[in-house]
C-alpha cells in the first residue's frame, strides 16, 4: 500500500484540460458515500496551495481529478486541475493532501451571492461529482455555479459550490472542524483538532455566564477571524452603537462591565457587529440584549447574522460599558484585540486624506507623527527603504467613517455631507481630537472608527466624534527676496466653455445642471458661463494673493485648438486677475511666432506683474515631437528685475521655463508600463522629457546670458523619482525640498511633490554678468502654499451643488488640486545673492552621507487625485460602495 504525502505539482502529475467526463448530477459517488469522502482543508498561501480529502486510511483515490475554480465558476487554467497518480491512497491520518493552484479571488459575505469566489472540487475516477466547496460565501446560502470553458471539467459544469462561510487568514487555510469551516495554520495530511473552541465550549467561562450563552469574547477568539464561523450561536451584550439607516443595518454590542482603563493586552474582543436588517430599529443604545444567529466574516470583521426571532431584551440591568481609553495602537494583533469595542483615542491622529469624505463620508487618519508620505518622495523607488515606508504607511492607516455605507454622488444627495462644513476644514495635515467614543469596526481591508450612529451634517453637534484644527493661511508665508517666482495648477481653466460646442458630456448637480465637461468634445473644464464664474473666482483669488512677480501656468486652454489666438484664454484670465485687483497688476507673456505644429488642448503659460519684472527678448517653446509628443511642451522666457524706481537690472536677468510633464495613469511604449516601483506609466517618457528640456535650458542659459535658470511646474514626478534625478545630475536643485518640509500633492493618501521649482547650481557653468551667484544662491526663501491638495475635493467648482451641503465659496481654497510653490530671490543688502542659503542647503543635504533624499528633507520621514496623474481608482467598498472614481480632473 502506497502512503502519499502532499504530492507536488511538479511530481510528474498529469494535468487535466476539457475532462471528457459525463455531466453528473451534484452528490457523492457510491465511495464516497460509503466512506463519508469530503473535502476537509483548502490552502491558497503564498507558500502552498493543496486540496485536501478525509477519507477511511486506505481508501485509493487513484485517477481521481482536484481542480479549482475561480471567479465566474470556471477553471481559470490548465494547472489549476490535477489528477492524481496511480497507486495513491488516503494514509493512516484519514487525509490526504493534493497540491492544485487554487487563485487567490474569493470573497466573504453576502457579495459573493453565487458569482464570485475560487471554490474546490474533487471527482472520482468514475467521473462522479465527490465535492464542492467554495472558500468563502454565506453557508446555507447561493454559492458559486460551475461553468464551461476549455478547462472545466464537466462534472462541474452546472453544479453549485456549497459555501464554507470561511476565508483564510494570512498564510493559513480553511479546515472543516466538526460540522464549520475555520481558518487555522494549514496542517496537510491530517484531520485539523475539532476538540477546540466552538459552541458550548468552556473556555474562558467563569461560571457567570448563563447556561447556553456564549460571550461575545469566545465568539471573536484571539485570531484574526472567530474559530467558530458557521456555528449558530447566543450571547448577550449592551448595544454601544446603532445603524438602523445609512446601510450598515445592524448595531455593536458589548458584554457588560468591559472595556476601560484596566484592558489586558491582547485578550479577545468583547464587542462584536450583530448585522440584523430586522432588529436594528427595534433596540436603542445601553438597551441590554441577547441575541442568536450565526457567526461569519464580513470583509474582515466578525459578525453575528440575526433574523426577527432572534433578539430578545434581557430584562437583568447590566452593568455599565467603559470605552477603552488609551492610544489607538499599532499592529493588527492588538487592533484585533479591541475590534467591535467601543474606545476614545487618547491622543490626536493627523489627517491623510479626505479624498472619499464627499463621496463615503470618511476622512483617512494618521497614527504616530505627521501625513503619510509618498514613499517615492522620500526614497528612491524600488529600494528596501521605499517599501519600509509604505509598510509604515499602511500600519498607520485608519479610517473615520461615517456609519453609513451610502456614496453621496449616487444617492442621499439631500442630506448633508459629514464632516465637512465650511466654517471647520478638514484639511490633510490637520490634527484629529476625539471628544466622544467610537466604535472599531474592521472592512474592506481597513480599521474603520465609526461613531455610535449615523453621522450627517445635520446631526454633527451631537454625533461627530472629533474635531479638527484649522490650518489655513490666508497668504503664503513670506520667502524675501526682491522679486518671486510661483507654480500654479489653474485645473483645466477653459473659456471655451462645454455649450459653446457640439457633442460635449457633462458632470450634472443634483438637479441635472451641467457643471463641467465630462467627455464627447475638446473642452476639459467649465460647461458653461456661471460654471466657469465660479472655477474664475477661486482662482483670480489664489493667485492675486499668491502675489509672485512671476507665476508659471499649467493647465491652461490653447485656444488655438478653438480656432481662435492661442493667448485668448490666458488673457482673459489676466483681465480677470486685473478687474479683482483693481488696477493693471498682470500682464502675461506672448505666444512666441513659432508653436508646435501638433499641442494638447491644455498648455503652459507664463504671467507677471510689470511693476515687478520685466521680460527680456522673445517666449520660447521647447519644440521636441519626440520627447513631448505625449506632453505639454516648455515655454521659456527671460524675465529682469526692477529696481525700487523702475529701473530694469539687466545684470539680475533669469530664465523661467513653464514645464507640465506627462502624466502617471497611462503609458505606451518600452519603459512606461508601470512596473509597481510606484513612479507610475510613462516613467520612461518622463525621464526622456527631463532630458530634453536639461538641453533646452542650456540654450535658453546661452541666449540670455545668465546662468539664474529656473525650471517651474509640474513634472508629475516625486522628488526621488527617475525624472528628477536627471535635473539633479544636470546641476539643478529642488528648492522647496531643499528649503521646506511641505509638499505639493496628495494622492492615495500619501503626501508628496509633483510640482517642483527647480534652480541652476552649478557656478562654473554661470556666465557674464551672474558669474558670482548661481540661481539657487540667489534663493532667498520658499514655500508651499497648501491651499489646493490638502482640501476636501467637495470645495471645488466642480462640485457645485451636488449635495444640498453648500460648501463652495469665493476664496482661494481647493482653487486646484496641485498647491503652489513660490521662491523668493535677490536679497535687496546683498547683490550677490544669498550665500548663507547656499551653505545652510549645503549643511543640511546628506552631511552622512546616508539620506538619498536632496538636501533637507529627511530621508527617515515617514510619508491624487484625479486621474490625468494616475488614472481612475477602482475598488470596492461596503455596502456597495464601489469606489469608482473617475479619472479626470474635473471628474465626479
Amino acid at each position: 500500500m502506497k502512503v502519499t504525502t502532499t504530492l507536488s505539482s511538479a511530481a510528474a502529475l498529469s494535468l487535466v484540460a476539457g475532462l471528457a467526463l459525463p455531466l453528473a448530477p451534484a452528490v457523492a459517488s457510491d465511495a464516497a458515500a460509503d466512506s463519508d469522502i469530503r473535502i476537509s482543508e483548502i490552502a491558497y498561501t503564498l507558500e502552498t496551495d493543496f486540496i485536501e480529502v478525509a477519507a477511511d486510511p486506505g481508501t485509493d483515490i487513484s485517477g481521481w481529478t482536484f481542480g479549482s475554480v475561480t471567479r465566474g465558476g470556471s477553471v481559470q487554467a490548465q494547472e489549476n486541475t490535477v489528477t492524481v497518480p496511480e497507486d495513491t491512497t488516503v494514509g493512516d491520518s484519514g487525509a490526504v493532501a493534493i497540491d492544485v493552484p487554487i487563485t487567490n479571488s474569493v470573497k466573504a459575505g453576502s457579495a459573493a451571492d453565487g458569482e464570485y469566489g475560487s471554490s474546490a472540487f474533487v471527482i472520482d475516477d468514475d467521473g462522479e461529482l465527490v465535492d464542492f466547496q467554495q472558500i468563502g460565501g454565506v453557508v446555507d446560502g447561493k454559492g458559486v455555479t460551475g461553468t464551461k470553458n476549455t478547462f472545466t471539467p464537466a462534472p462541474v459544469i452546472g453544479q453549485e459550490a456549497q459555501p464554507t462561510g470561511a476565508t483564510a487568514a494570512g498564510g493559513q487555510s480553511i479546515q472543516l472542524t466538526g460540522d464549520a469551516w475555520k481558518s487555522a495554520a494549514p496542517t496537510p495530511n491530517a484531520l485539523p483538532d475539532s476538540s477546540d473552541g466552538g459552541e458550548g465550549s468552556d473556555d474562558g467561562d467563569d461560571g457567570e455566564t448563563p447556561e447556553g450563552v456564549t460571550p461575545i469574547a469566545d465568539i471573536q477568539g484571539t485570531g484574526d477571524a472567530s474559530p467558530i464561523q458557521g456555528k449558530t450561536v447566543t450571547t448577550r451584550g449592551v448595544v454601544t452603537a446603532a445603524y438602523p439607516e445609512g446601510g450598515l443595518n445592524g448595531y455593536y454590542i458589548q458584554t457588560p462591565g468591559t472595556g476601560g482603563a484596566d484592558r489586558a493586552d491582547g485578550a479577545a474582543s468583547d464587542g462584536i457587529f450583530v448585522y440584523s436588517p430586522d432588529t436594528v430599529a427595534d433596540i436603542s443604545i445601553d438597551d441590554h440584549v441577547e441575541v442568536t444567529g450565526t457567526v461569519s466574516e464580513h470583509y474582515g470583521q466578525t459578525q453575528i447574522s440575526v433574523s426577527a426571532s432572534g433578539l430578545k431584551t434581557v430584562d437583568e440591568p447590566a452593568e455599565a460599558v467603559k470605552p477603552v481609553e488609551d492610544a489607538f495602537p499599532a499592529g493588527d494583533e492588538k487592533r484585533e484585540s479591541l475590534e467591535g469595542m467601543l474606545l476614545q483615542p487618547s491622543e490626536s491622529l493627523t489627517v491623510a486624506d479626505n479624498y472619499n469624505t464627499n463621496t463615503y463620508g470618511e476622512v483617512v487618519l494618521a497614527t504616530g507623527e505627521g501625513t503619510l508620505d509618498q514613499p517615492t518622495d522620500v526614497h528612491r523607488p524600488g529600494t528596501p527603504e521605499a517599501k519600509a515606508l509604505e509598510a509604515a504607511n499602511l500600519d498607520r492607516e485608519v479610517v473615520l467613517d461615517d456609519g453609513a455605507t451610502v456614496n453621496f454622488l449616487k444617492a442621499d444627495k439631500d442630506i448633508p455631507l459629514p464632516y465637512l462644513s465650511k466654517e471647520d476644514p478638514v484639511r490633510v495635515g490637520a490634527q484629529a481630537n476625539f471628544t466622544s467614543p467610537v466604535v472599531l469596526g474592521f472592512d474592506h481591508e481597513k480599521w474603520r472608527f465609526q461613531p455610535t450612529t449615523r453621522l450627517t451634517g445635520d446631526n454633527a453637534e451631537a454625533v461627530q466624534p472629533t474635531t479638527f484644527t484649522d490650518t489655513r493661511t490666508e497668504a503664503p508665508e513670506a520667502v524675501g527676496g526682491q522679486v518671486s517666482l510661483a507654480s500654479f495648477n489653474v485645473l483645466n481653466y477653459f473659456t471655451t466653455t462645454g455649450d459653446q460646442l457640439s457633442g460635449c458630456q457633462y458632470y450634472d448637480d443634483r438637479e441635472g445642471n451641467h457643471i463641467t465637461v465630462r467627455g464627447g468634445c475638446d473642452a476639459r473644464g467649465a460647461a458653461n458661463a456661471e460654471s466657469l464664474k465660479r472655477q474664475e473666482t477661486k482662482i483670480v483669488t489664489a493667485i492675486n494673493k499668491l502675489d509672485a512677480s512671476v507665476v508659471s501656468l499649467m493647465e491652461i486652454e490653447n485656444s488655438a485648438a478653438f480656432g481662435k489666438d492661442r493667448d485668448d484664454a490666458l488673457a482673459t484670465l489676466v483681465k480677470r486677475l486685473n478687474e479683482a485687483a483693481g488696477t493693471e497688476k498682470w500682464d502675461f507673456v506672448d505666444s512666441p511666432a513659432a508653436v508646435p505644429s501638433d499641442e494638447d488642448v491644455i498648455r503652459t503659460a507664463l504671467i507677471y506683474q510689470p511693476a515687478e519684472v520685466a521680460p527680456q527678448d522673445e517666449s520660447t517653446i521647447l519644440d521636441d515631437q519626440d520627447a513631448f509628443s505625449n506632453a505639454r511642451e516648455p515655454l521659456s522666457q527671460a524675465f529682469a528685475p526692477k529696481d525700487g524706481t523702475g529701473e530694469i537690472e539687466k545684470d539680475k536677468t533669469f530664465v523661467t521655463i513653464s514645464n507640465h510633464f506627462k502624466s502617471k495613469g497611462s503609458g505606451s511604449g518600452p519603459g512606461n508600463e508601470d512596473s509597481g516601483d510606484g513612479q507610475g506609466a510613462s516613467n520612461a517618457d518622463r525621464v526622456k522629457q527631463a532630458e530634453s528640456l536639461v538641453g533646452f535650458a542650456g540654450d535658453q542659459q546661452e541666449a540670455a546670458n545668465s546662468g539664474l535658470v529656473y525650471l517651474l511646474g509640474d513634472f508629475n514626478s516625486y522628488t526621488q523619482e527617475d525624472p528628477m534625478q536627471v535635473f539633479y545630475e544636470a546641476g539643478y536643485k529642488d528648492i522647496a525640498a531643499e528649503k521646506t518640509d511641505e509638499s505639493t500633492y496628495v494622492f492615495g493618501s500619501r503626501t508628496g511633490s509633483l510640482d517642483h521649482v527647480l534652480a541652476l547650481d552649478a557656478s562654473d557653468e554661470a556666465d557674464g554678468a551672474g558669474a558670482e551667484a548661481t540661481a539657487f544662491g540667489s534663493v532667498t526663501g520658499a514655500d508651499v502654499w497648501n491651499i489646493n491638495s490638502v482640501e476636501s475635493l467637495a470645495l471645488e467648482y466642480s462640485r457645485f451643488n451636488y449635495n444640498v451641503s453648500d460648501l463652495f465659496a469665493p476664496d482661494q481654497f481647493r482653487a486646484s488640486d496641485h498647491d503652489p510653490v513660490v521662491v523668493g530671490l535677490f536679497d535687496s543688502s546683498d547683490e550677490g545673492g544669498d550665500d548663507d542659503a547656499g551653505a545652510d542647503a549645503a549643511e543640511n543635504a546628506d552631511a552622512d552621507g546616508s539620506s538619498d533624499h536632496p538636501g533637507g528633507k529627511d530621508a527617515g520621514k515617514n510619508g491624487g487625485k484625479n486621474g490625468n496623474h494616475w488614472g481612475s481608482r477602482d475598488g470596492d467598498h461596503p455596502g456597495g460602495k464601489n469606489a469608482g472614481k473617475n479619472g479626470r480632473h474635473n471628474g465626479w
